[in-house]
């Protein structure tokens, strides 16, 4: 399972995790860092991405246009990046139960 970063999220993610979301990658490292969400869920979409945020925006396009990509929805407020870390370390089961689920399109984590 491929995990795309928002720009809400630190681009460290992507090495601390990569034992366990391999080939996952943040939206500044590959360019679309002043991209539009509308832009950053299409490429999500075309390169077979579920998208990891912190905002309701991924949810809302979710709602409007369907999935894929799925969405993780990161919904502690505010918090460092090892909380994020740990969150996505902790529901790893979680994540790739949500993964295999044709029927879900977001997974919200606190």
């Amino acid at each position: 399972m491929k995990l795309l970063f928002d720009h809400n999220l630190s681009p460290r993610l992507v090495d601390r995790l990569a034992n366990i979301y391999p080939n996952s990658q943040h939206l500044f490292l590959i360019g679309l860092d002043k991209a539009d969400d509308q832009s950053v869920w299409e490429y999500a979409r075309q390169s077979g991405f579920t998208v990891v945020t912190k905002d309701a925006d991924f949810n809302e396009l979710s709602i409007l246009r369907g999935f894929p990509p799925k969405v993780i929805w990161i919904r502690p407020g505010n918090c460092s990046t090892n909380q994020i870390e740990d969150i996505l370390r902790s529901h790893l089961e979680n994540i790739q139960a949500f993964e295999k689920n044709p029927n879900l399109g977001v997974l919200i984590l606190y």
